[in-house]
């Protein structure tokens, strides 16, 4: 019968576990051989594999804050402990698809009651009839003691592939922490980068206003000048206060969007605001000079990370189903308890102190009023849910970069036409400048040339500011994993 026993075991033991999973098949969605907005301006069709994409801005101040940031950013390192955890739950979970055992040992003194009324006889002693000789004989000791050490050993046979299932379901939730570090470190990296730009934007409009305002003060002087001596009115005085006070007012406004922007790098990097405006010393606002290689649309699927992730949910997905399906069908269990014990310590390790338990049984719950199947619908919806979300964001992918590609064309488009603005509302400045001061024009044409030429040379810096920003989003929005060779190094 042992023998039996024992072959049931072995086979059981040796069926390997099939998997209930459904065959997993990456959902197929149509896209387009090339963008729409392809021919736009500063792109070109190429394959998009420069990752550090922002050095093509040739600004050291911004590289090192990009490297800094990716070493310090708080975000970055709380995703980093995500993937630890993640990585100890699937360990956790992989572990029960191996035998648990656990030792134990110890020793045991007792004293029983002689009063007891169930085993007090057995201790006192219990006499003997005259025809077995007669007298009294203990049947136990009153102070036994023992001493024993054994193991535990328990094992589920998965053999349809729950525990399997869901120990590869952890393994893919591990790979997408991953993931969203990796894109974490993109979007941060492109708020640093922007932010950078929008800093050195708001210092360039300032120092052109401070230029500006040198400017108006001459003419104020000027006119005030004139006015002194009958050649002006007051009406021309009035007219040039108003406009040095108008980009006065500017200045302010200006400083309190570098400050914001200043005080966002300092959160990004991780630190106080004074070492980060240590970093900072004078430079220009960068511009990108090269093509933007923005490959195919194809080349999404492979490069957004947020399309990874969708992917990959669906995966994790399928593995759930997989154990839910399998959870319907019996577990089987094998336990064994093998040890030594003894009456005295010295007899622990003889030959005649062995013990063991050796046992197999199954687990199969056939009714529970439809719980089980309602965990398999849930796990089916789950997946079609995840089908579809993945759907959604590669359509989403392919139409943000549609929308930026124009953004970026016509912010190129726009900046060309604020250039030749700029340069005719100088000529006009400097011919109105020379009538009046000829007495052949009014203050009033020197003042309104002057405020055309401020407006638009503060247009032109924020239309290069605009275009730079947009190369940014055109970049994050074409996807990839930004993470420098250390930082990765580090994950």
């Amino acid at each position: 019968m042992k023998k039996h026993i024992l072959a049931a075991i072995v086979g059981v033991t040796l069926v390997s576990g099939c998997s209930m999973a459904p065959d997993y098949q990456l959902p197929s969605v149509k896209v387009s051989e090339l963008y729409f907005n392809a021919d736009t301006q500063g792109v070109a069709a190429q394959a998009l594999d420069y990752q550090e994409w922002w050095r093509q801005f040739n600004d050291p101040q911004l590289d090192a804050l990009v490297a800094t940031a990716q070493q310090q950013n708080i975000n970055l390192k709380i995703a980093a402990e995500r993937i630890r955890s993640a990585q100890a739950y699937e360990t956790a979970v992989s572990s029960l698809k191996l035998p648990s055992v656990s030792l134990g040992g110890g020793y045991m003194d007792l004293r029983i009651s002689e009063n007891d009324p169930m085993m007090g006889g057995a201790v006192s002693g219990v006499d003997l009839p005259d025809s077995l000789g007669g007298g009294s004989v203990k049947l136990m000791d009153r102070d036994p003691n023992s001493s024993f050490l054994g193991a535990t050993i328990a094992w589920e046979a998965d053999l349809f592939g729950r525990i399997d299932s869901l120990s590869r379901a952890a393994e893919i939730r591990v790979e997408q922490a991953r993931i969203l570090r990796a894109n974490l470190t993109t979007l941060m990296t492109a708020e640093v980068i922007d932010n950078y730009l929008q800093y050195r934007g708001a210092e360039e409009r300032m120092l052109i206003a401070a230029k500006n305002i040198k400017e108006q003060t001459e003419v104020l002087a000027l006119v005030e000048s004139l006015e002194r001596h009958g050649y002006g009115s007051s009406l021309d005085v009035a007219n040039a206060k108003a406009a040095l006070a108008t980009t006065k007012a500017m200045l302010p406004m200006l400083d309190s969007a570098k400050q914001a922007h200043l005080h966002r790098l300092a959160l990004l990097l991780g630190e106080n605001i004074n070492q980060t405006q240590a970093r900072l010393t004078d430079a220009a606002l960068p511009q990108m000079q090269q093509l933007i290689p923005t490959g195919v649309p194809s080349e999404l699927l492979t490069r957004r990370l947020d399309i990874a992730l969708a992917e990959r949910e669906i995966a994790a997905k399928n593995q759930e189903l997989g154990a839910a399906i399998a959870a319907k069908y019996p577990s089987f269990y094998l336990t064994g308890a093998p040890g030594i014990s003894a009456d005295h310590f010295d007899d622990l390790f003889s030959s005649g102190s062995t013990t063991w338990a050796l046992a197999a049984g199954f687990n199969w719950n056939i009714f529970d009023a439809g719980r089980t199947q309602a965990m398999v619908d849930i796990q089916e919806s789950g997946f079609k849910t995840a089908v579809l979300s993945y759907q959604q964001t590669v359509n989403n992918a392919i139409n943000e970069v549609e929308t930026v590609l124009r953004l970026y064309g016509n912010s190129q488009e726009y900046h060309k036409h604020i250039v030749k603005a700029e340069a005719q509302a100088e000529t006009a400045v400097t011919k109105a400048t020379s009538l009046y001061r000829a007495g052949l024009e009014n203050h009033l044409s020197v003042l309104n040339a002057q405020n055309v030429k401020n407006n638009i040379q503060d247009a032109e810096v924020v239309a290069r500011l605009n275009t730079a920003s947009t190369v940014v989003n055109l970049y994050k929005a074409l996807g990839g994993d930004w993470s420098l060779k250390q930082t990765q190094s580090q994950q």
